[in-house]
């Protein structure tokens, strides 16, 4: 099933329960792609393209869907560039998230975020590992 939203945004459901979000370009190539899928020991957030001022939006409105996620990774692995929106509006996700009693790990592997991540301080904040496996073992430790 496939509903587009304002012609700029698609969302799929596929089979075994991951959500798709792709938001495409004024010429319709495909900019940002946000998966959703629901793993053992919590919930799987992964962007896939540029988070930056024209992709934010709907990353954003992914993130409040997901504040009542009880362990939420969100995987930027995916995410070759981040500029200061992205970030925010990751920092705001996390805080809702948290606000509705949840919890958040990040993972990434990508210099140049992971260089944004540690310059901010935001790898003080929140734990940032390099894969999922270790962000949902990160869970399982803080209990």
């Amino acid at each position: 099933m496939t509903v587009v939203r304002e012609g700029l945004a698609s969302v799929t459901a596929a089979r075994f329960g991951v959500w798709v979000v792709t938001i495409f370009s004024g010429k319709g190539f495909p900019v940002l792609e946000i998966a959703v899928s629901e793993v053992e020991g919590g919930t799987v957030c992964r962007p896939i393209g540029e988070l930056d001022a024209y992709t934010v939006g709907e990353f954003r409105e992914q993130l409040t869907a997901l504040s009542q996620a009880n362990r939420l990774v969100i995987d930027l692995c995916g995410v070759p560039f981040m500029d200061s929106t992205g970030l925010g509006a990751l920092i705001g996700g996390i805080r809702r998230i948290r606000d509705a009693g949840g919890s958040v790990e990040v993972v990434c592997d990508r210099p140049a975020v992971l260089r944004l991540l540690h310059t901010t301080g935001f790898d003080r904040i929140v734990g940032v590992s390099a894969t999922v496996d270790e962000a949902l073992a990160a869970f399982t430790a803080a209990t």
